[in-house]
């Protein structure tokens, strides 16, 4: 197997103002059980739709299939370029075990993969905001959808690996889980080897202030003061 492919590392706290309010580099965020964790900070750059197409992570998942938007991503997020938390290597590395396990190709659905903190979905914390979480929605010719199906390839996952976790049939996240299985490895935060950690601070102004910021209050915030008379 060839070498991983380089791709650009960026800290988020060094994106423009739009850039770090979505994706809240290094804030505090609350899952459904009110647990706290803190976001990634350092993320992967990805200039175009041909680089996404072309870097492979591992000999079977390329980074396009984790990085697919749907309209409920902020628009500014897809664009390229795109940036995606740099623990997905770590997701791609346990999806080609669980490939083998399952014994057939396997296919994550759109925005299926990484899912930034600004998604209309995302109400809680979840391991999609970290790159390390996938929603499958067919393994080889056999698509998931129904109990049976679902929770056959469940088992299968979590016999592949300990670290791997699953949902079960019916659950409930923003999407009804009963026609895909969800795998995660909850949630992992990398730093590579290009950073110094002497810069591990985050930076005050890029601080979120909220867990998730109503964004209507943001909007009446950054609407100009009306002069006395208009």
């Amino acid at each position: 197997m060839s070498e991983p492919q380089s791709i650009k590392v960026v800290d988020a706290c060094d994106l423009d103002d739009e850039l770090r309010f979505l994706l809240k580099p290094g804030g505090m965020v609350l899952d459904a059980q009110k647990r706290r964790h803190r976001l990634p900070r350092y993320f992967y750059e990805i200039p175009s739709h041909e680089a996404a197409m072309s870097i492979r992570l591992t000999q079977h998942f390329g980074l396009n299939e984790f990085t697919l938007v749907d309209l409920k991503e902020e628009q500014r997020l897809q664009e390229f370029p795109r940036y995606i938390p740099c623990a997905v290597r770590v997701l791609a590395f346990y999806l080609e075990q669980f490939r083998k396990d399952a014994g057939g190709s396997v296919h994550i659905a759109v925005n299926g993969g990484y899912r930034s903190p600004s998604h209309k979905l995302s109400e809680y914390a979840t391991p999609h905001m970290w790159a390390t979480a996938a929603d499958i929605y067919r393994i080889g010719n056999t698509i998931l959808k129904g109990k049976e199906t679902i929770e056959k390839y469940n088992a299968i996952a979590e016999d592949s690996s300990d670290d791997l976790h699953v949902l079960p049939y019916g659950h409930v996240t923003g999407l009804n889980a009963d026609d895909h299985v969800h795998l995660d490895l909850g949630y992992i935060t990398v730093i590579p080897r290009e950073i110094s950690e002497d810069r591990m601070e985050v930076p005050q102004e890029n601080k979120p202030r909220f867990a998730f910021e109503d964004r209507r209050r943001v909007e009446r915030r950054s609407q100009p003061v009306p002069e006395e008379g208009e």
